[in-house]
Parts: C-alpha cells; structure tokens; sequence
C-alpha cells in the first residue's frame, strides 16, 4: 500500500474532536482506571520506567502527568558540545535548507516560511540554512530541552490540521509539518537567531512552555504571537523549554553557517536528550 493511500483516512476522521477529547481523559483523575491506562501504555510501548525519577505508576494522578514524567537525576547527561540534541525521539530528516525549502520526505518539501506561520522576514533568516526534525514516538520521554543557550524573543502559535506525524504520514502528506498545529519558539543565541518548533498531531491535547504554561487549548483558529523584546527569559543549554501532553514532533531552524551535525547522524537513528547534535562552524 503506498503512503499516501496509508493516511488517506486520517482526511476523513474528526481530528480535531479527537484531539480534543483525548486532552480531557488524559487530564481527568480517575483513580485506578488512571493507572490501568497508564499500566496498559507502558506494556504497549514498552516504556522504560527505571529511569523515571518517580516509576510508582500508581501515583500519577492523570495520565498526563505520567506522560511528562520528570526523569531521574543524571539519566540525561550532556555531551560537551556546542548543540546538543533536545528531546528523545528518532531523526525524521536533517540538512541544509535549500532555497528556503526544507526536506520533509522523498517528494515533499515546505518553506522556512510557511512553518514559522507565514513571517516572510523570520523564514527568511534561515534560507540557506540548516534544519533537524526529529520525531517523538508514545515511549519516549516528552520533555524539551535547549540545544544551546538562548534568550527567548517570541513565539507564535499557528493553527492548522492535527495530522499524525509518523513517519508513514511524512511521507504521505504533503507539507505536513507546515500544516499541522504548532508552537514556533524565537531565540537568540551566540551565533544568532534559531527556531525550536513544537509541531501538534492527532491526539496531542497541548502544548506547553516553561515561561508560557500551557499554550493550546484554547485553540482560537489565528495565528497568535508574544514578544518578548522587553524580558530577558534566558535559559541554559539542556535546560526544559517545553513539553508535549502526548507525543509529536519538533523542528529547529539554525542560519547559515552556524552549525555542522554530528557525522553520527542519520535519518531514523534514534536520538537522546543530551547527546552531541552539531558544533560550531569553523567559520564562526
């Protein structure tokens, strides 16, 4: 079966009502029916609840908070780098941006523009750049983290379809990332501008950042945008930005010239917290 005719019922299903329902019932408290979903998901997807700083399955109150679970001390250490990978997950794609488009899959691409939400000036800082997409499965930990340092400048929330972001789905639909529900967070760094984008799919009840809360629901169907020129939100590499209440995908834009990935790096080897992404380019 070809992929596109794979995610051809994901057009037809009620995305957003899912999406919308699958929110509440992970944030209700429903005792022990809680932890027989919660118990149930860790043998599904064979979730390594050792490293969990707490691993009592039974005293999450809601399955949210077992999904966000805070990680034990030490079970991400950084590598010395000058990026460090955010999140656990696999790489979907990384590389240069050509053009100001970035690969999404074989026959699929979409422009720094269209995922930062339509901000021709913004997309345009990252043309002939580099971008990492690196994608979260059920079992991985669902905490993101900076690659670098940086100060936080804006963020946009753009609204838009709730797809899933498997890798079948990258394949399969078109520009999926750029029209998926998301989160694009600005900062500045040592080396200039980079974009850490939080890309929503179906059943992805929110998204949350640290200085933020919860940024979605409500879902107002526009773009929205905070600034935050006047501030200084500074946060330290390997320091949580974010997290998803349950899984999906996160894309980051860096300018050109200011990075080159770990030669260890292909597309869908798995990745984690902390481990090496890129260094600095010779010519910074």
């Amino acid at each position: 079966m070809s992929d596109r005719l794979a995610v051809l019922p994901q057009y037809l299903l009620p995305k957003q009502a899912l999406t919308a329902l699958a929110g509440k019932a992970a944030g209700a408290r429903a005792g022990r029916l809680t932890t027989s979903v919660i118990d149930w998901f860790v043998q599904r997807y064979k979730v390594n609840m050792a490293e969990a700083a707490n691993p009592d399955t039974s005293s999450y109150p809601t399955f949210n908070e077992f999904f966000t679970r805070e990680l034990e001390a030490g079970a991400r250490p950084l590598a010395q780098a000058d990026l460090i990978c955010p999140v656990d997950g696999a790489i979907s794609q990384f590389g240069a941006v050509e053009r100001g488009q970035i690969f999404q899959a074989k026959g699929h691409q979409y422009s720094t523009t269209a995922l930062v939400g339509g901000d021709a000036d913004l997309g345009a800082q990252f043309v002939d750049g580099s971008f990492a997409t690196l994608y979260l499965s059920p079992r991985d930990y669902h905490r993101i983290h900076m690659p670098c340092d940086g100060r936080l400048l804006r963020m946009i929330y753009v609204p838009g379809a709730l797809f899933s972001v498997n890798p079948t789905t990258a394949r399969g639909v078109p520009g999926l990332f750029a029209r998926n529900e998301r989160v694009v967070c600005v900062f500045e760094s040592r080396d200039g501008p980079f974009v850490l984008t939080l890309v929503g799919a179906t059943i992805v009840g929110s998204m949350a950042t640290v200085w933020h809360g919860v940024v979605n629901p409500p879902r107002p169907g526009k773009v929205r945008e905070w600034r935050y020129d006047d501030q200084r939100i500074e946060l330290n590499q390997g320091q949580e930005m974010g997290r998803f209440l349950l899984g999906s995908t996160v894309v980051m834009l860096f300018p050109k010239g200011a990075l080159e990935f770990n030669p260890d790096w292909t597309a869908t080897r798995p990745v984690r917290m902390g481990e090496a992404m890129a260094t600095r380019s010779a010519a910074r």
